[in-house]
Order: structure tokens, then C-alpha cells, then sequence
């Protein structure tokens, strides 16, 4: 507007001049001293105001030039800064970040270094870019199933924090593929497994009794979180040794929430389809399909017992090529009622272990499995009778007696394959063999069923209907 105005003054000026001009050579004539130094001084004063005007104008645009360049620079920066603050606060907050498909794959030295396999996908060692571990799960699932279980991972994760829950770093989409991946925090010392039950090629592996005690705590911990202080419950659903991973200090996490349901606070109980692993299966879910938080403490007592004992609580037998199971719980049982608890011990550290401790354990867990889901306590009661401020009290010795019906069938001869309910793993459950998230192990020379097996369980005689 500025450069408008000046030229339209500059030309006012030179139409004011040539008319001066027009009139002194009218009447003094072109010849005449007056008209010629009028016309020098007219000429040298519009060329110094042309030139004016035109380094001024240059001038102009290129300072409005420089305050663009300055505004778009300052632009460019603030975003720079935001992105940056934006992430910052995201780590620190804890919140999932969304990797390109690429990232993961130069993570992962394009998938070359796998720690693990379940029923879900496959499970991958990797370095991301700021030196940080990860284990990488690889959702391969149908595209409906493997969707839910990568949601359901997500949300069960993502808003919750605790120590002794493994934390999910990201995740990332792969359309062309159809893979979902999620990222955790990689696992040092794997999963729990692999370190209470004896194998022959892990002969040097075995969790002492102190970290143990220890473990038990921390993952009882976990779940009376997830039961009692979030927002919505968390139903983990698949609490198995398998899904306890061991940080490098031996500190427990639990993983692997492809299962898990989310549940009201007010909710008392929620259906749900047949979920979990064979071994861990609370009755109420085989029985009637629904599940409560005291699900989670059904599977939690079966894993003490395994802590405990060191072995699995359902195994096959090979006895003259007949399948035969041994049901632990049935043994510790009979061992209490007895009073030999100590028997009921892993051999390998029973000697670092008290009567007194010893009975503790088994008695929380024997708590933890009563069949009837009001009788089991609370996590959160749990974690107080394991770490010694409330009184165990004597529970009753009937624990696992639905089970223990139905393998004393089989022991019978009677077949219960019709309606038969499969116990394996359902629905989801990723593994890890030298860390990573939980799960079905790449193998497994222990004595239990292989993972294509199916237990039956025939329910109308097992329920009295």
C-alpha cells in the first residue's frame, strides 16, 4: 500500500513539473535561461526520486522476504519443539508409541532372531534405535481374532502402570501383511517356567527358594492391582508360569494380556467364551462361562503350587502307554492331611526352606483353589497372608475335588470324550525362550501334554446336573 501511494505522488510530481515546464516555455520561450536551469533542476530531481523509489521498493520486498523466511522458520520450530516436548512427555508418561513397519523391521534385523512361539504369533528379539531391548510380538492371527487380541492387549496395557506389570512400548499396523505387532520391554531372564520346572537340557537353572517367595509376591501384587486399584478391572485370565517373566534382578512381570476382559468396578461378574490354559481354568468359567476377578485367583493358586512344588499341576503319565494324569493339588492335599507338607516341596531347595514357610504357601494357594469362587480370598488378601500381616488360617481340604473326580473317572476307564471341552491354551498366549512376552515355549521336554492334546471333561457329570 505504502509503494502505491509513493508512485502515485511521483507521478503527480512529474505531471505538475511538465506542466511548470509547458508554461515557462509559453511564455518565456524554450531558449531562455529561466526555462533551461527549471528543466535541469526538474530532471535531476525526478531521477533522485525514481531511484529512491526504486531502492526503497527493493528494500521493501526484501525485508517482507526476510519476515516471511523469520515466520516460517520460527513456525518450523515451534513444531520442532512440540514434536519433541510431545514425545518426551509420552515416554515419560509411559504411553504406547505408534513404530513404522519399517522401524521394527531394522529392530528386529529384519525378524531374524525369533525367542519364542504360541497359539498367537511369534515372538522376536530386538534393539530399537536408542540402544533400548525389546521383545517384538507378532500378532498372526485370523484377521477378526488376531484384531481382538491386539485390542485387548492394548487397552488392558496401555493406562495401567506397575512395577511388577511388563510394559508395552508400542505397537504398529502392517496392512499390506495383516500383522499386528505390539513392543515390550524385553524379559532378561525369560519367563518363569524355565526356571521352577526341572528339564534336562536347563539342568543349572533353578529359581532359589528366598526368590520364590519373592516372585509369588510380586506377581499376587500385580494382580490385585490390575482387580483393585484401576479404573476398570483387569481380568488377566491366562495367569500361567508361562505369562510371569523375569526381569534381569529375577522381579517378576506379568504379560501377556491378549485374554484379559475389562470388567466395571460395580460389576460383580461378566460372561465371557471358554478363555485361558488348560491346568489354570477356574470351574466357574468351565461350568457356566462367566468369570470374576476370583478367576485370576484360581490360576494364581495353581501357579503357587507350582512355585511350591516345582512341577507342573497336571501331567501326563506314560505308564504302560496308557494316559494317565497326576493332578498335583490332589497330592498336596493328601501330603497336608498327613502332615507332610515338606514333601510337597521342590526336592531341589527344600532345604533352604521352614516347615513354617512352607505351610504358609500352601495354604494360600489351597485358599486360592477352593471351587467355590466365595470362598477364595481377595489379591489383595493374598498378598497380606504371603507377606505375613494377616493370619493364615487352615483351609479346607477339599480343594480340587472336581478335577480330581474326573481324572479318577479316566483312571476308571470312563470315557467322557462326548462334549468334550478342550483344555489347551484358547485363544491366544505368546511365549518366549529366552525372554519375551509370556507363553507356550519352542519346546518343552517336561512331563506334561503336548500342546495339540485335548483334556475332556465331561461337564454334566463333573457340575451334579
Amino acid at each position: 500500500m505504502e509503494t502505491k501511494k509513493a508512485a502515485v505522488l511521483v507521478a503527480a510530481a512529474i505531471a505538475t513539473v511538465l506542466v511548470l515546464l509547458a508554461v515557462l516555455c509559453a511564455t518565456a520561450g524554450p531558449r531562455s535561461t529561466l526555462f533551461l536551469a527549471f528543466a535541469a533542476a526538474s530532471a535531476a530531481i525526478l531521477t533522485t526520486t525514481v531511484l529512491f523509489i526504486l531502492i526503497y521498493r527493493a528494500t521493501s520486498a526484501c525485508r517482507h522476504h526476510r519476515s516471511d523466511s523469520c515466520r516460517l522458520s520460527s513456525n518450523e520450530g515451534r513444531q520442532s519443539r512440540f514434536r519433541i516436548e510431545y514425545s518426551f512427555l509420552r515416554k515419560v508418561a509411559g504411553l504406547p508409541v505408534s513404530f513404522r513397519y519399517e522401524d521394527l523391521e531394522s529392530a528386529t534385523d529384519h525378524f531374524h532372531t525369533p525367542i519364542g512361539r504360541g497359539s498367537s504369533g511369534s515372538v522376536f528379539r530386538g534393539v530399537l534405535e536408542d540402544g533400548t531391548p525389546v521383545a517384538v510380538k507378532r500378532i498372526e492371527l485370523p484377521q477378526e481374532q488376531g484384531d481382538k487380541e491386539f485390542r485387548s492387549e492394548i487397552a488392558a496395557v496401555a493406562s495401567i502402570h506397575h512395577v511388577n506389570l511388563v510394559r508395552l512400548l508400542g505397537f504398529c499396523l502392517h496392512p499390506a501383511a495383516g500383522w499386528r505387532f505390539l513392543v515390550y520391554e524385553l524379559a532378561r531372564h525369560g519367563s518363569l517356567d524355565r526356571w521352577i520346572f526341572p528339564r534336562k537340557f536347563d539342568e543349572g537353572r533353578c529359581l532359589s527358594w528366598t526368590l520364590r517367595v519373592r516372585v509369588a509376591v510380586e506377581v499376587a501384587k500385580a494382580l490385585a492391582y490390575l482387580h483393585h486399584d484401576c479404573r476398570s478391572k483387569v481380568l488377566h485370565l491366562d495367569v500361567k508360569p508361562e505369562n510371569v517373566l523375569l526381569d534381569e534382578g529375577f522381579h517378576a512381570m506379568v504379560a501377556d494380556f491378549g485374554l484379559s476382559r475389562m470388567m466395571g468396578r460395580e460389576e460383580r461378574w461378566v460372561t465371557t467364551g471358554l478363555r485361558g490354559t488348560r491346568g489354570y481354568l477356574a470351574p466357574e468359567l468351565l461350568m457356566e462361562k462367566v468369570v470374576t476377578e476370583k478367576s485370576d485367583v484360581y490360576s494364581y493358586g495353581m501357579v503357587l503350587l507350582e512355585i511350591v512344588g516345582g512341577r507342573r499341576s497336571l501331567r501326563l503319565l506314560d505308564e504302560e502307554g496308557e494316559g494317565k494324569w497326576s493332578y498335583f493339588p490332589e497330592m498336596v492335599v493328601d501330603k497336608v492331611r498327613e502332615g507332610r507338607v515338606m514333601e510337597a516341596v521342590d526336592e531341589r531347595v527344600v532345604e533352604e526352606v521352614g516347615e513354617g514357610e512352607a505351610r504358609r504357601m500352601v495354604d494360600v494357594a489351597l485358599w486360592c483353589i477352593q471351587e467355590d469362587g466365595e470362598k477364595r480370598p481377595s489379591m489383595a488378601r493374598v498378598v497380606d497372608m504371603l507377606e505375613g500381616r494377616m493370619l493364615v488360617e487352615a483351609p479346607p481340604l477339599d480343594a480340587g475335588k472336581i478335577m480330581a473326580e474326573y481324572l479318577n473317572m479316566q483312571k476308571r476307564g470312563i470315557d467322557a470324550r462326548d462334549g468334550n471341552l478342550g483344555m489347551n491354551q484358547v485363544g491366544g498366549g505368546d511365549g518366549e525362550e529366552d525372554g519375551g512376552v509370556g507363553g507356550v515355549k519352542l519346546s518343552s521336554k517336561d512331563r506334561r501334554p503336548p500342546d495339540g492334546s485335548v483334556l475332556p471333561f465331561e461337564m454334566t457329570t463333573l457340575s451334579g446336573r
